[in-house]
C-alpha cells in the first residue's frame, strides 16, 4: 500500500470510527491529531478520498457529507442503536450500519419515501420484517452519476406491485426488486471491512463478485470493465 493511500485509509478509518462510536465524524484540526498528518495532507487525502469514491464530500469543499453508509447531514433514514443513531443515506447503507455497529437497531424509514411509517429491526444481524422488499432504482454501473439521487432511490415497500404504482407515480423507471433478506447480505459482506484501519474500495471485479456471490446477477447489476483495477 502507497503512503498515500495508507493515509487515505487512515483517514477514513477514523472518519468511520468517529461515526460508529460518537455518532459524528472528527473534524480537520483532529484529524490531523489523530493520523500525525499536517493540514494539507488531510485536505489532499480527503480529495483523493472523494475521487477514489470513498467519501462525498460538500461542493467545493473537503467537508465530508456522506462515508457511506453513514450520511452527516439528515435523511429520511434513521438507524437508532443502543448508545446512539445515525442517518443513513439509503436501506443499504442502513443495513450496512447495523452490521458496522454489532448491535441490534431499529431503522426508521417511509415505504417508498412517502407518507406511510415503517420500522425495520435487525436483531443479531437478522431483519425482523422477513417479507419486505427493497427496489433499486438506478443500474448500478450508473451509481455514481450521481450517488444522492442513487441512494435516495433504494425504498423499501411491501409489495412489486406498489413497486410498479410507485414507478408509475413518480415518473422514474423500475428497476431492480430483491428481497430485504438478500439486501442484507448484501450489506453484509459490503461493508464488513469497512471500518477496519487498512480499508480499501472494492474493486469493479471485487464488486461484480459480491454482487454475483448474492446472487444479484444480470445486466441490471452488470458493471464496465475492470481495466486499470478501477474501483467501484
Amino acid at each position: 500500500m502507497s503512503t498515500a493511500t495508507r493515509l487515505d485509509a487512515q483517514i477514513h478509518h477514523h472518519i468511520v470510527r468517529g461515526l460508529i462510536d460518537e455518532g459524528r465524524a472528527p473534524g480537520l484540526v483532529a484529524l490531523s491529531e489523530l493520523v500525525g498528518a499536517g493540514m494539507e495532507a488531510i485536505v489532499a487525502a480527503l480529495r483523493h478520498l472523494e475521487a477514489n469514491h470513498g467519501i462525498v464530500c460538500h461542493p467545493g469543499t473537503t467537508d465530508p457529507w456522506v462515508v457511506h453508509p453513514f450520511s452527516l447531514t439528515p435523511t429520511a433514514t434513521w438507524v437508532q442503536g443502543s448508545r446512539c443513531g445515525w442517518w443513513a443515506p439509503c436501506i443499504w447503507c442502513a443495513l450496512g450500519i447495523a452490521r458496522l455497529v454489532r448491535e441490534n437497531v431499529v431503522i426508521h424509514t417511509r415505504i417508498g419515501g412517502e407518507a406511510e411509517d415503517l420500522d425495520i429491526h435487525v436483531d443479531g444481524g437478522a431483519v425482523r420484517e422477513r417479507t419486505l422488499l427493497v427496489h433499486f432504482a438506478v443500474p448500478l454501473r450508473a451509481a455514481w452519476n450521481n450517488v444522492h439521487h442513487t441512494c435516495a432511490t433504494v425504498l423499501p415497500f411491501e409489495t412489486e406491485p406498489d413497486v410498479d404504482a410507485w414507478s408509475e407515480r413518480h415518473a422514474i423507471a423500475k428497476g431492480a426488486v430483491v428481497p430485504i433478506d438478500q439486501v442484507a447480505e448484501l450489506a453484509r459482506i459490503w461493508y464488513g471491512r469497512h471500518g477496519d484501519a487498512d480499508w480499501e474500495k472494492w474493486s469493479i471485479a471485487q464488486t461484480s463478485a459480491i454482487f454475483s456471490g448474492v446472487g444479484l446477477r444480470g445486466d441490471f447489476w452488470r458493471l464496465e470493465g475492470d481495466a486499470g483495477g478501477r474501483s467501484f
